[in-house]
């Protein structure tokens, strides 16, 4: 196993923080700890509850660069994806962009800027419920679908600076409704289409990646299986008095084939680690942002890469995304396809089975699962 270096080869020295009192926390029934929601504590610098503290942080948090002109993170027009007059050459850059970056910007993807605020706007209205209303969604002990936020496995765990609402959208048998809030009234229906949007999209995404490796269109797709799954998280984070010393989210590398994430309209914070040095994700209006998860990193036998990355926090302003995690089937084994497997590039990684149950207990140590796929 591998643990991420939390500020990547940049060190800031940084005044000592004092000790902080713990966040409240009770045993629930089946034993895991508690925690009160970010949103509910009542903050200053004196008392931000030590388990979300990083010691190390420093203005490096926040200071991460910039890419610059020659490699900056790709946009793609997925329309010009799907010419056959351009295809070819967004092939290339795809293929560029997820060996280099694992990551994209995706402008031109079919979904019109209001939709994308509605999304955007049940979120908000959702987090800005009384905390009663809100508490109605609450997810169960040790589950992570539902109003919450971290599944706390000890009291010395690092906490990320986030609330959410994690709800498995596909396959549609597995909706669990009793955790799909009712208020807003627009809310389940704004989900449901956004859904299917980017159940379509993520097929002719997956197909653009196969063949940009000369694969079959259907190569991905063919692996993912019939049952794959698709779960939507609403990301809130509320602003903290020391933004220095916090992360929204710890540095992971997402267990997902693809991930969609709509971002803030103004307020940064994402940042992706590149050739040991952070840089922020710059917000580009109506462009969704494509990663690349572990499990096509597996599949691709290490050609496009899954990027680790983290969320900082704003000190005066609160930041809210929404982020689409589409995985395979979970009875699915995924391995690196036969194709791209020769005496050059010679097999990288064991199969795997249902990757995304092991994952967060791995992801909430700061830990890669993906380390104990590789040979």
């Amino acid at each position: 196993m591998t643990w991420v270096n939390s500020d990547g080869r940049r060190h800031h020295k940084s005044k000592p923080i004092p000790n902080r009192t713990l966040p409240v926390m009770a045993e629930s029934g089946d034993g895991e700890i508690a925690g009160t929601p970010v949103q509910e504590l009542v903050l200053n610098p004196q008392n931000v509850p030590k388990n979300y503290i990083y010691e190390e942080g420093g203005s490096g948090f926040r200071d991460a660069l910039l890419p610059s002109q020659d490699d900056d993170i790709p946009v793609l027009d997925l329309h010009r994806l799907s010419s056959p007059f351009t295809a070819q050459q967004e092939l290339v850059k795809l293929h560029h962009a997820l060996h280099s970056w694992g990551c994209f910007q995706a402008i031109n993807h079919g979904m019109e800027s209001s939709f994308l605020d509605k999304v955007r706007e049940v979120s908000k209205q959702f987090f800005e419920l009384p905390k009663e209303e809100k508490k109605k969604y609450a997810r169960e002990p040790n589950d992570i679908e539902g109003y919450g936020n971290d599944i706390i496995y000890s009291k010395q765990q690092r906490l990320d600076w986030t609330d959410r609402v994690y709800l498995k959208v596909l396959p549609e048998d597995q909706r669990q409704f009793k955790f799909w809030p009712q208020s807003p009234n627009d809310f389940r229906s704004t989900v449901l289409q956004y859904t299917e949007s980017l159940r379509l999209l993520s097929e002719v995404i997956l197909k653009a990646m196969a063949k940009s490796l000369n694969l079959e269109e259907n190569s991905f797709l063919n692996e993912t299986g019939e049952r794959s799954s698709m779960f939507l998280r609403f990301n809130y984070y509320p602003p903290c008095p020391i933004p220095d010393h916090v992360l929204g989210v710890k540095p992971h590398a997402d267990g997902s084939t693809i991930t969609f994430l709509l971002q803030d309209k103004e307020v940064e914070g994402l940042q992706v680690l590149k050739d040991d040095q952070w840089f922020k994700v710059p917000i580009i209006p109506n462009a969704l942002l494509i990663n690349v998860g572990d499990q096509i990193e597996i599949m691709s036998n290490g050609i496009f890469r899954s990027p680790v990355h983290r969320v900082v926090i704003n000190k005066e302003k609160e930041r809210l995304t929404a982020a689409m995690f589409c995985s395979p089937d979970p009875e699915k084994v995924i391995k690196p396809l036969d194709k791209l497997v020769d005496e050059t590039r010679p097999i990288l990684y064991r199969p795997v089975k249902n990757y995304v149950e092991i994952y967060f207990q791995y992801y909430q140590q700061g830990k890669r699962p993906m380390e104990a796929s590789k040979i």
